[in-house]
């Protein structure tokens, strides 16, 4: 899940990219309203977590700019202590759910993911690409219907691939979403485990594939599943 989140707090950006990552999300933060307005009109994004007060344009500004340009991805504003007239202006504009702060992790985790899988909806709940498919519920992988148990970071980073399916990721958003809460993932243990995903997908009919300059990306491979 690859998360676009609007915030100017320097130190509740900081801890929530890191925190989420652990768990597997992709967090990208802009702090300036013009710039976050500008993000979203040039990346594609699961989930906004918006915060309303912003430097050179509000949330609810952003929000209104979204839904006219016809963007449907799903939006968390983050309200003051629980302000009734934040929810009530935030929804009004189009937002799908809120969260006062301050907030405990796991609820903006669970919250997140809800969103991502209503957006997703009923007949995307499972993602397929040759015989490998991904239950975004259950986020439970299988091999022509058998089980695909895998280490947790592997686990995290064939998500993050198939949720971005046939779209490059930067092996800096997929390093970010794999750190632990000590320690940077580098660039040379990251390709020790696309290397292990590869080989567990062979004759899957699904591979991953370095794209020079831009990450990975997983797609159909030419060899037809067995």
């Amino acid at each position: 899940m690859r998360v676009l989140l609007i915030e100017d707090n320097l130190k509740l950006v900081q801890t929530l990219t890191q925190s989420l990552g652990v768990l597997g999300i992709q967090v990208e933060a802009e702090g300036d309203g013009v710039l976050a307005d500008a993000a979203l009109q040039q990346h594609g994004f699961d989930v906004v977590v918006l915060d309303l007060a912003l430097p050179r344009m509000g949330g609810i500004e952003i929000l209104r700019r979204m839904r006219n340009r016809g963007d449907k991805v799903p939006v968390l504003v983050l309200t003051a202590t629980g302000d009734t007239s934040d929810r009530v202006h935030g929804l009004n504009a189009g937002a799908d759910d809120y969260l006062p702060k301050p907030f405990d992790l796991s609820e903006l985790e669970a919250r997140l993911r809800a969103l991502h899988r209503r957006n997703l909806g009923a007949v995307h709940s499972v993602l397929r690409v040759g015989s490998l498919e991904y239950d975004t519920v259950s986020r439970r992988f299988t091999i022509d219907a058998r089980h695909l148990e895998l280490p947790p970071r592997e686990h995290d980073l064939l998500e993050a691939l198939i949720s971005r399916l046939s779209r490059p990721v930067s092996k800096n958003l997929l390093a970010d979403g794999l750190r632990s809460s000590d320690s940077v993932l580098s660039h040379d243990a990251l390709e020790v485990y696309v290397h292990r995903l590869r080989r567990r997908l062979q004759g899957s009919g699904a591979a991953i594939h370095t794209v020079r300059g831009l990450g990975y990306v997983l797609e159909p491979s030419d060899e037809a599943p067995e």
